[in-house]
């Protein structure tokens, strides 16, 4: 896969259909700079466009997945902080939606995203990991929702999908006293699902899962997290109906048959890849993948 996007921040690596997405400033402990921030939306939303993609892994180089917020990012909000009340607070709450902006789009995108979590996972990578569809962590694996412990709440997504994850309880206790908390913690309480003993075996089993998902209808999965992100904002009466809209119209012969006669034969299916852009503009047809 040649046509990956380029950042300052990441290093991006195809295995076959998935991609690996990987923090790259292990000397820093990933810290979150302000490239970051402007890589990683424009990063989602070119992996999201690119019908080759069936699955992203999320990873931090070195010993920590992430340290958090850089504290470059707290000075320019000192500084902001520092102008006239009301603009300040107006260009405050831009810079935070912009922030927020970032994980929106992990969350956006049609394919399943694996954040796979060794070392730290402190302040705003929770923040990360919250918006990631599945959370594997190694042995080592250390989270915190740091904010408290700097004197601010938490504003770029763990307070409102946190606790859609772990019990509500749980959630406030883990803002309220910015504690460290380890894998086991996490594994015991769901947010993550797997811990793996090292972070080598960590990385192979996320590429390992990313890889099975990649297998699988690209349009079946799209469905699959749509329909859990708006079942978790919304009754279930509406998420029936969303869900019944969406297969009135998604649902098609083609891959539904596909998968069953694979299964029959205990074999995979290979299922073509969704359109990207100028397919859907042209009108022609995606090849199939192997």
């Amino acid at each position: 896969m040649s046509d990956l996007p380029e950042s300052t921040f990441f290093e991006l690596t195809a295995h076959s259909a998935v991609v690996e997405l990987a923090m790259n400033r292990p000397e820093k402990a990933n810290s979150m700079t302000p490239d970051f921030w402007a890589d990683l939306p424009r990063i989602m939303d070119a992996l999201d466009g690119n019908p080759n993609v069936r699955a992203v892994v999320l990873t931090g180089a070195g010993k920590s997945f992430s340290g958090g917020m850089d504290l470059a990012t707290f000075t320019d909000i000192n500084h902001l902080l520092k102008e006239e009340p009301g603009r300040a607070a107006y260009a405050l709450r831009r810079l935070i939606l912009y922030l927020q902006e970032a994980f929106n789009a992990i969350e956006r995108a049609r394919m399943p995203v694996i954040a796979a979590i060794q070392g730290a996972c402190i302040g705003g990578a929770v923040d990360l990991i919250t918006a990631c569809d599945i959370r594997l962590a190694s042995a080592d694996a250390k989270f915190s929702i740091e904010e408290i412990n700097i004197g601010m709440t938490a504003d770029v997504g763990t307070l409102q999908r946190l606790p859609k994850l772990i019990p509500h309880g749980r959630a406030v206790e883990l803002a309220m006293t910015g504690r460290r908390f380890t894998a086991d913690e996490a594994f015991a309480w769901g947010l993550v699902t797997e811990v793996f003993e090292t972070p080598e075996a960590l990385r192979d089993g996320a590429l390992v899962l990313a890889a099975s998902l990649a297998a699988k209808s690209p349009l079946g999965m799209v469905g699959i997290k749509k329909a859990l992100v708006y079942a978790r904002d919304h009754s279930v009466p509406d998420g029936l109906d969303q869900i019944a809209t969406w297969n009135g119209g998604m649902l098609r012969p083609e891959d539904l048959l596909l998968a069953i006669q694979a299964r029959m034969a205990r074999q995979e299916g290979t299922f073509k890849d969704l359109l990207d852009e100028g397919e859907q503009k042209s009108g022609q047809k995606s090849e199939v993948r192997g």
